[in-house]
């Protein structure tokens, strides 16, 4: 290989690195609470019997912080409804998700009704599979009552990884929000380095409302995105934490769970016309190349780079270690994937989650 080729490489490879280091200075974990405040919390949920009493156990043990829950089930047939009856805690609600109209995705019909019937200034969406600690509340509203123009936080909960397809992807999440996304250039306020997760987002009730909710980003699959980038253009400031001292997830149990749910929301991530030939290169060249090409003294310099990025992402989010060891293997499978999606929307097969078809819902 020439020598420019291999110097190419390596540069890719130290990329990510050198970004991700200056992204977890920037990158904290919320503050102490330092008063009490008020904060509904939302969970929508569709057939989460699994998963519902776990979340909601977790978010009643809270600290310092006046709640209430709400919980909106949506046309479950698994008895989530049921189990959420059973609390006689007066602090737990739960309604009853109207008909999913037209054009709307369901989580964010179902997310939309929740913020209706929500009484208190904060507002915090859940998805039933996070279990926030018992300071996770309180921590979340002090920093989102420490700036006047912040109007949405968001962070993606330690993620816990135990079957071979949840390990090699999950931890992607980090890869491309550590490695690519320079945050530390971020005030909050330019769409172009927007970063959120749905999984868990807190946000202010007024601002919230003054920007349409989530009947703005209706037809959105990747609704936490979607949700920061309209508080944004809304001239709201959001801001992307460190939740992993705070709350943690299981986000799949299988397998083909981890594929279906990555892919839904590819299109809308890296999966288009023209980010995805660009995010194949930058990802391969750092990421795969380094490792199937003979090696030579720059070659180790490049598969050491890659592999001190993970091993740091590792350490900093408690990820599995299998997917630092198994990098290439996990980079390559995310690529399939995005490609597979990129592939099946432009051949008009629709995109199907939750027991829901969504033909076209997402492209605009």
């Amino acid at each position: 290989m020439k020598p420019l080729i291999e110097k190419i490489i390596l540069l890719a490879a130290a990329l990510p690195l050198t970004v991700a280091i200056g992204n977890l200075f920037f990158l904290r974990p919320p503050p102490a609470s330092t008063r009490a405040r008020r904060v509904s919390v939302l969970i929508p949920a569709r057939n989460e019997a699994a998963t519902i009493r776990g979340a909601i156990e977790a978010i009643l043990a809270s600290r310092n912080v006046e709640l209430e829950l709400i919980v909106l089930d949506d046309h479950s047939t698994d008895g989530t409804g049921n189990i959420v009856r059973e609390y006689t805690d007066t602090r737990v609600k739960i309604i009853a998700s109207r008909p999913l109209p037209a054009n709307w995705c369901g989580k964010n019909h179902a997310c939309s009704q929740l913020a209706e019937a929500a009484r208190y200034d904060i507002l915090l969406f859940l998805d039933a599979d996070v279990r926030i600690r018992a300071d996770g509340i309180a921590r979340l509203a002090e920093k989102l009552c420490s700036s006047p123009t912040l109007g949405m936080i968001s962070g993606v909960p330690q993620q816990i990884t135990i079957k071979w397809l949840e390990w090699s992807l999950i931890p992607i999440i980090h890869v491309l929000l550590m490695g690519y996304l320079p945050l530390f250039f971020d005030r909050g306020a330019r769409t172009a380095f927007t970063a959120a997760c749905g999984q868990l987002i807190m946000v202010d009730a007024k601002a919230y409302h003054a920007v349409g909710g989530h009947e703005t980003i209706r037809n959105r699959l990747h609704d936490g995105m979607a949700l920061a980038k309209a508080f944004r253009q809304g001239g709201h400031r959001t801001a992307l934490i460190d939740a992993t001292p705070i709350s943690i997830c299981r986000m799949y149990r299988r397998n083909h769970e981890v594929w279906s749910g990555f892919r839904k929301n590819a299109t809308e991530g890296l999966a288009t016309p023209v980010g995805l030939p660009i995010w194949t290169t930058l990802l391969a060249t750092a990421h795969i190349v380094p490792f199937v090409c003979r090696s030579s003294p720059t070659l180790w310099l490049a598969r050491l780079a890659s592999l001190a990025f993970r091993a740091l992402l590792a350490v900093k989010f408690r990820q599995n270690w299998r997917s630092v060891l198994l990098s290439p293997l996990g980079v390559a499978l995310l690529l399939i994937l995005q490609w597979q999606s990129f592939i099946a929307q432009k051949l008009g097969y629709p995109t199907q989650w939750r027991g829901r078809i969504y033909q076209g819902i997402h492209t605009t």
